[in-house]
Order: structure tokens, then C-alpha cells, then sequence
């Protein structure tokens, strides 16, 4: 009932930048967080940022200094600011956000956004 769409991603050489974005939409009762995380073939999917509804923001020891994470809580929008982009940041990112809908209002759950794929390479 709630639905991820994220958009932003694409091929970039080493020291560019990108913008991910995230759209929640649907039936949303609340959001407690939304943030990013990525998974390369073989590997564990990690977080790489996130941002609760009070604007704490939580990120990896990998890309701080480098990224920045923000929302507009109206839309219900999480931005990614990607910066100084290294070959090692190569992977699918995927957009979470962790609330509730007015279809199921039991319990908070984790939804998925498809993926977007972001590729550093010269």
C-alpha cells in the first residue's frame, strides 16, 4: 500500500556527484524514517543513510564527509546527495522508509523501493 519511487541514478566518473530521490506515496499513516541503502553481488545490503522524522541522520563510516541525506517531510521525500563518488560506492542503492499504512496499522514495516543503480567508473 505504500510505494517507493526512487530515480536519480546512473554512471558517473570517480570525483563526480549524484542526487538520488526517494518518493513515498500511498496509503501512508506515518513515516518514523526513510533513508538508502545499497548491496553489491555477494554482499550483505548495508545502510548507507537514513533520517528519522525528527531529523536525526545516521550514516555510514564509508561516506561520511561525502554524502548528505535530507527530506521534505511534505512530500514525504528523502534526497541523497552523493559527492567525491568512488569506484568502491559501484552498487544498486535502495530507498527504505519504515512506518505504517492505513492498511495495515498492526505494526511498523520496512518497504522497498525497486533499486536504482549507481556505477562510478572512468
Amino acid at each position: 500500500q505504500v510505494q517507493l519511487a526512487e530515480s536519480g541514478g546512473g554512471l558517473v566518473q570517480p570525483g563526480g556527484s549524484l542526487r538520488l530521490s526517494c518518493e513515498a506515496s500511498g496509503s501512508i499513516f506515518r513515516l518514523n524514517a526513510m533513508g538508502w541503502y545499497r548491496q553489491t553481488p555477494g554482499k550483505q545490503r548495508e545502510l548507507v543513510a537514513s533520517i528519522t522524522s525528527s531529523a536525526a541522520t545516521n550514516y555510514a563510516d564509508s561516506v561520511k564527509g561525502r554524502f548528505a541525506i535530507s527530506r521534505e517531510s511534505a512530500k514525504n521525500t528523502v534526497h541523497l546527495q552523493m559527492n567525491n563518488l568512488k569506484p568502491e560506492d559501484t552498487a544498486v542503492y535502495y530507498c527504505n522508509a519504515v512506518g505504517r499504512s492505513y492498511s495495515y496499522l498492526v505494526q511498523d514495516y520496512d518497504y522497498w523501493g525497486q533499486g536504482t543503480q549507481v556505477t562510478v567508473s572512468s
